[in-house]
């Protein structure tokens, strides 16, 4: 499939703006100003694992700052991974990326990564207990459960179930849905920094019940979606469970990506039961890539055992070594419908 990576320029989202401001009846100016934002086109942003070291850590402030620059965006998205997988999990790292967070300008949604939770039982990562670092997490990151981080927006969350970092909201008829998969095999990998050869009974039942609540919420998504007739759909999540890098390993042992396997299963059904694109964006493997990983003849049909979604269309962002750009994704005017609704392209940092 041909990319769809498009450069939409801020003079083209200004006449289509005007245009549709100008298709509207003059009834009140608080209902045309309702009218065209829900109508005009925008972009919004997204990052992953990043930063990720001393350096990368140092330059963090910038980072923020150029994507504060692009004033035009609706709002950011961080997909997880604040750390490297061989640094300490600390309270003072969390508080120091917390206020760094808290300097962005536009909303900012953030999903956990494995580096932050589910890989803290390591010896070079301080050899916590991970649950114990997941509701620390919590603690720093999501401590008004229903506002983002950075400016305010509203979203729906999960917090009901334990799980404010789940959340959803919709922007110009396109449903976004962020939810915490987790990469280590969406945590099921045993804790061997913990002297754990197996994984235990406690965090069994955690995964059980986080991928239980992913599931309730992309499901809801999709119904909200499919009735209140929006576009398209937008998943997001910190694992890649399409890393091309685990592909032989999964092809031999379909189980070694067997905690991905019930939230795949439910994209598939869901993505060919309502008849708009879907999209995947991910990071976790830290290399920018753009594709169908369900089309017909995907090796991971396979390897998941389940039958092709062709209207699925992920995108994995930049990270680690390679997080020098964030992705612009610029949502089309509301009068555009069908596969383009999304296009999307890499912004270099100044530095």
């Amino acid at each position: 499939m041909p990319s769809k990576s498009m450069k939409t320029t801020t003079a083209a989202a200004a006449v289509l703006a005007l245009g549709l401001l100008a298709s509207q009846p003059a009834i009140a100016a608080n209902n045309t100003a309702d009218s065209a934002s829900s109508n005009e086109a925008f972009t919004f942003g997204v990052i992953g694992d990043i930063p990720y070291g001393a350096a990368e850590i140092a330059k963090f402030p910038s980072r923020i700052q150029d994507i504060n620059a692009d004033s035009a965006l609706k709002f950011v998205t961080h997909v997880g991974d604040i750390k490297n997988g061989s640094s300490v999990c600390s309270d003072e790292y969390f508080a120091n990326i917390r206020s760094q967070f808290d300097t962005f300008e536009h909303p900012l949604v953030f999903t956990p990564g494995d580096n932050e939770w589910v890989d803290c039982h390591r010896t070079n990562n301080g050899a916590y207990n991970p649950l114990e670092r997941l509701d620390k997490l919590r603690e720093v990151f999501f401590d008004e459960p229903g506002k983002t981080l950075g400016a305010t927006m509203p979203v729906k969350t999960q917090e009901t179930l334990g799980l404010p970092e789940n959340v959803r909201f919709t922007q110009n008829r396109v449903a976004f849905s962020v939810v915490n998969v987790q990469g280590s095999n969406n945590s099921l990998l045993p804790w061997s920094g913990l002297g754990e050869t197996a994984p235990t009974p406690e965090q069994l039942a955690e995964v059980e019940h986080r991928t239980d609540a992913v599931l309730d919420q992309i499901r809801e998504t999709f119904s909200d979606a499919e009735r209140r007739n929006d576009r398209a759909v937008v998943l997001m999540t910190q694992a890649d469970m399409f890393d091309p890098s685990l592909l032989a390993a999964a092809t031999a042992n379909p189980d070694a990506v067997s905690g991905f396997r019930e939230i795949v299963a439910a994209i598939i059904e869901e993505t060919n039961r309502v008849d708009r694109p879907v999209y995947l964006i991910n990071g976790d493997s830290h290399v920018f890539a753009e594709n169908q990983p369900l089309a017909e003849g995907s090796p991971w049909l396979e390897v998941y055992g389940q039958p092709a979604a062709d209207d699925l269309q992920r995108i994995t962002v930049d990270g680690s070594a390679n997080a020098t750009n964030y992705v612009r994704f610029t949502v089309a005017g509301n009068s555009s419908d069908g596969d383009d609704v999304l296009s999307w392209e890499k912004v270099p940092f100044s530095q």
